[in-house]
């Protein structure tokens, strides 16, 4: 079967399961996504968002919906990572069209950047999906890395869910924005990022004039 007879076949049984299930379907959909199953959310999302321009579900639930989906794939892909360990995942990683260069690759952003990397790897295309094995692996603390997966997963399923909205009927067609995606993504992240180091450095200094 050609590759993209694959595509479209994936798509259609997407489509489907979100028809049929709703925000149930969006939930079981992106947790495979995180769990290194080869289901994009770059489909799941903007049809949802499409769902949501023809009045059928409502967007709030969308985003939420496929980030708590999100966080239970990553947190099972966590513990997978935890208790099997780096060999087996390796050796057994084929199954699921996981390579060692993936593994390798986040672990090195793991090194490079972090526990923090859980957060900007879920905006990252090629790593979302498999930031959380390096996780796992290298004892991440569990409480960290939800709550950095929970908002890295929040902002891309709304701008993902957004541009379905916008997109309307022509959903499909998301791959034409992914650039913009990206760097929306990428501008949001760093906002967030420079929004928290203000605060803190604000209450830093309250707390020093307090003492004084």
């Amino acid at each position: 079967m050609a590759i993209t007879e694959i595509l479209t076949s994936l798509v259609q049984l997407i489509t489907s399961i979100i028809s049929n299930l709703g925000y149930g379907g969006i939930f079981f959909l992106m947790i495979l996504e995180s769990a290194l199953i080869p289901i994009p959310s770059e489909v799941i999302m903007p049809f949802s968002g499409f769902l949501v321009s023809a009045g059928k579900l409502g967007s709030v639930g969308v985003v939420l919906a496929g980030s708590f989906g999100n966080l239970v794939g990553s947190i099972a892909t966590y513990y997978l990572g935890l208790r099997v360990g780096r060999a087996a995942i390796i050796k057994y990683g084929k199954y699921v069209l996981f390579k060692k260069k993936h593994l390798e690759y986040t672990e090195r952003l793991f090194e490079k950047y972090g526990d923090k990397i859980a957060f900007i790897g879920r905006l990252l295309p090629g790593v979302r999906t498999y930031i959380s094995l390096p996780a796992g692996i290298g004892l991440t603390g569990i409480v960290k890395f939800a709550v950095y997966t929970f908002a890295g997963s929040l902002i891309w399923n709304a701008l993902l869910t957004y541009a379905g909205i916008e997109l309307g009927i022509n959903w499909k067609h998301i791959d034409k924005y992914s650039g913009y995606l990206y760097t929306t993504a990428i501008v949001s992240t760093i906002a967030i990022i420079l929004w928290i180091l203000y605060n803190r450095r604000r209450g830093n200094k309250s707390k020093t004039t307090t003492k004084m």
